[in-house]
């Protein structure tokens, strides 16, 4: 190789050219800056150049050069130029010996981390794939998907946090899409087959107004339930503690009829009777255009129609709660009507069922009995309602409270109400009292199989022994 090295003292540039031997000077440089070197060079000095090697087994020579100041230097007569000197095998061999085992030892190294490294990243997205689950493969999700797709679940991600696990939001690589990944520890193996065959049951509900449920991925200690992704949330946010954003009255009935409408869908219009056990406004989501989106299928249960259900635990949140969960132990869809009820209320009124002043539907009962019913309406209203369907909403509310199953209406009936198909009947014909009227709170229900409203200062869950399918936001 040929080095050309100009500097211009006018302009203060210096120039760095490279070229092959027997090449011309290249008109490019491949090195230009500006530097003052009137301070380096003198009137009188010694003037050279070194070579260095970069490498421990290679080597370089200068074979000639020539300078010129104030002008250009002479070119170099090439056939003059010394011969590479030849390297003696006594240099080759030390080379050998020094440099052979270095690099033996350098790649048995990046083996052994490259080793590690693999067993470490299979360990990390090593999942739980048993022959029963071959029959449910279109629904299973890769861990590594969804680990990608959240980005490692990192805080940044996480969209909240139940009694359950975590959800996280996601964005699936290959297609794009906007998903909510459920994080659920489940470290018993007993009724995994069932839970699974259940989680895919529930994935097999389709309807306008739930949230639906993708698929699932199985880890050790670990399910990961896949949904999508709704963007404004959940509901509660809208109803309580001075919320930033509130809804209106029009948005609000919406999402009540859209609710009793998936409800109706779960109890009477698919292959199986699906009781929800847990309608709530924090269970309620809502998508881009704030349609109503049930989820939270974490402690569903299901069974044929025309069949009594089989005695569960009693499980739910406080102030939703049927009072004959106690009795009878079964969850029926005449439970489900009585959490209905308690949502309808903490909608229009924009208050929780239980709260420190009080529980919601005394109020509301109260009023009632005073004629003055409208009295308990969320104050964020303001004037912006229609009275009549308010008033609708107040009284189906404390018609679906009734203690009494049997008295309460199917959702069936619910959704003619709100649709304005048939009237609602006289609560003063119904015998409705306070005594008809009660809120699932009290001693003969156990906590350990409860969930608390966020204002009673107590946050308390449970595992269910087979259901957790709980949806994402």
């Amino acid at each position: 190789m040929q080095v050309w090295v100009d500097y211009d003292g006018i302009q203060k540039q210096i120039n760095v050219t490279l070229g092959p031997i027997n090449v011309d000077k290249p008109h490019i440089p491949l090195l230009s800056l500006k530097n003052d070197l009137s301070t380096v060079l003198n009137t009188t000095m010694y003037v050279g150049f070194s070579s260095t090697p970069g490498s421990v087994i290679t080597s370089h020579y200068v074979l000639g050069w020539s300078f010129e100041m104030n002008g250009q230097a002479p070119e170099l007569v090439l056939s003059q130029l010394p011969k590479l000197p030849r390297i003696g095998r006594k240099k080759i061999s030390n080379i050998l010996t020094v440099g052979v085992p270095v690099m033996s030892v350098s790649l048995v190294l990046l083996a052994i981390s490259s080793l590690i490294y693999a067993i470490r990243r299979k360990k990390k997205f090593a999942e739980l794939l048993e022959d029963w689950e071959l029959e449910y493969g279109p629904q299973r999700f890769k861990y590594k998907e969804l680990y990608m797709a959240t980005k490692g679940f990192r805080e940044k991600e996480l969209l909240g946090t139940g009694g359950f696990g975590k959800v996280y939001k996601g964005i699936l690589p290959s297609s794009k899409t906007e998903i909510a990944v459920k994080r659920v520890s489940h470290e018993s193996r007993q009724g995994m087959r069932e839970f699974v065959a259940e989680v895919i049951s529930i994935g097999r509900l389709r309807h306008r107004n739930l949230v639906p449920l993708l698929g699932y991925c199985r880890r050790k200690g670990e399910l990961l339930l896949v949904y999508d992704y709704m963007p404004n949330g959940s509901l509660d946010k809208y109803l309580y503690d001075q919320p930033v954003v509130t809804l209106n009255w029009r948005q609000r009935f919406r999402v009540i009829k859209g609710v009793a409408s998936g409800l109706f869908y779960l109890h009477e219009e698919w292959e199986q009777v699906v009781v929800h056990r847990d309608v709530k406004a924090s269970n309620i989501l809502l998508d881009s255009k704030f349609n109503a989106r049930l989820g939270d299928f974490g402690l569903a249960r299901l069974y044929d129609h025309g069949k009594d259900p089989k005695t569960t635990r009693i499980v739910g949140t406080l102030g939703y709660l049927a009072p004959e969960n106690a009795r009878l132990g079964r969850a029926t869809t005449h439970a489900d009507v009585f959490s209905f009820g308690a949502f309808l209320l903490e909608v229009a009124c924009g208050r929780r069922p239980i709260q420190t002043q009080g529980v919601l539907v005394d109020l509301v009962f109260f009023c009632w009995k005073r004629s003055n019913i409208l009295e308990v309406i969320d104050i964020n209203l303001g004037s912006e309602f229609v009275a009549e369907e308010v008033e609708l909403v107040l009284k189906l509310g404390l018609l679906c409270s009734h203690s009494e199953p049997s008295a309460r209406p199917s959702m069936r009936q619910v959704v003619h109400y709100l649709e304005g198909d048939i009237p609602l009947p006289e609560l003063s014909s119904l015998g409705l009292s306070s005594g008809g009227l009660k809120f699932a709170h009290h001693e003969n229900f156990d906590d350990s199989a409860m969930s608390y409203p966020s204002s009673m200062g107590k946050e308390m869950s449970y595992v269910p022994e087979s259901s957790l399918l709980s949806g994402g936001r």
